[in-house]
């Protein structure tokens, strides 16, 4: 029998940072077609997608949109992958599927029901589905049109402005008509951002006081701030905010690696008051039933066929290197989308 390579969590990480004795790689049995039950699956898994909300999700914690990973289970999310066998009338063997259950295994089993056929036509290849028309590049929508509702002769401000969420929210504001203002941890990023469109863009780590840097790049405050990070660069945009300013509150990657003693408090919230600033706080798979879902792919896909938008995809070869993939992403060490290959396509996709 062939053997099969599995990611699994040794154990749950409450606070601080997790490290790679935290996982294990194995070696287990491939499962077959015999395998099978009704209406299930047998994937082989082509990309597998790093993204940060993947830390709450080792943490143990009960209190969560989204579940914990256990010990001793495989680490799973989002993911592109074709079938090799199917029981299930709605996909069949050699369709390419996508979904937010992939075991980080070389090939798996699975109910059909949690997977979605994909096709590569139009321009569109498979890794696109977890990059430019994948997750972060939705939650960039919901944030900047559906909710804060950017338009024409605004200012906003994009953090972590390369990374997989970031760099789709310079693109959509710009195309609207925004004055954009991205903010990166490195000057070979800083360059990508302005390289996307963003009018100004700086190095949140060698600028020295944030509060400065966004008032010089947004002397008459900002409409908009699309919050990645969170800490102190949400308490120094919080300062520069104009009145009736909207923020969109996706991620604080700043704080996810935190324990108690070491959280950054933030000072500046009676800004939110002073300001009269609405946040909003969402979890983007909350839209994925909304008009907002399929005005997404209406307005990118057209950007795409017009070639009025780039992506930038930071790729790790190597399910066994998926671990320290992860925890690159959760140290800001990704320069783009990071998506680990596992294997490679078929040609004909």
């Amino acid at each position: 029998m062939t053997t099969n390579t599995r990611i699994t969590l040794v154990r749950n990480v409450p606070s601080g940072a997790p490290s790679l004795d935290d996982f294990k790689a194995e070696t287990v049995p491939t499962p077959t077609r015999d395998s099978l039950g009704n209406d299930e699956v047998l994937i082989r898994t082509l990309y597998l997608s790093c993204d940060p909300y993947m830390r709450g999700r080792l943490s143990g914690s009960t209190d969560s949109y989204v579940a914990s990973i256990k010990p001793g289970m495989p680490v799973d999310g989002l993911g592109v992958g074709i079938v090799e066998a199917s029981t299930s009338s709605e996909l069949k063997e050699g369709d390419a599927v996508t979904g937010a259950d992939f075991k980080w295994e070389s090939k798996f089993t699975a109910p059909a029901k949690n997977f979605t056929k994909v096709s590569s036509s139009g321009g569109v290849s498979l890794i696109d589905y977890l990059g430019v028309l994948g997750m972060p590049s939705f939650t960039a929508y919901v944030g900047t049109v559906t909710l804060c509702k950017a338009k024409a002769g605004e200012t906003i401000l994009v953090s972590a402005a390369s990374g997989a969420v970031g760099q789709m929210v310079i693109q959509l504001a710009k195309a609207r008509g925004l004055y954009v203002i991205g903010s990166a941890g490195s000057d070979e990023k800083v360059q990508h951002v302005k390289d996307l469109g963003a009018d100004v863009a700086f190095n949140y780590k060698t600028v020295g006081d944030l509060n400065a840097a966004i008032k010089k790049a947004a002397p008459e405050g900002l409409d908009v701030y699309f919050d990645n990070v969170g800490g102190e660069f949400l308490d120094a945009a919080l300062v520069n905010m104009k009145p009736h300013g909207r923020i969109a509150e996706c991620g604080m990657i700043s704080q996810y690696n935190t324990t108690p003693e070491n959280a950054y408090h933030i000072k500046n919230l009676m800004y939110v008051v002073i300001k009269k600033v609405t946040m909003y706080g969402f979890i983007v798979t909350d839209y994925y039933s909304t008009p907002a879902y399929s005005e997404f792919v209406q307005t990118v896909s057209a950007m795409l066929k017009d070639k009025k938008i780039q992506y930038k995809i930071d790729e790790v070869a190597g399910l066994a290197n998926g671990p320290q993939a992860l925890l690159g992403v959760l140290e800001g060490k990704n320069f783009g989308k990071r998506i680990i290959k596992v294997s490679d396509p078929p040609h004909h996709l």
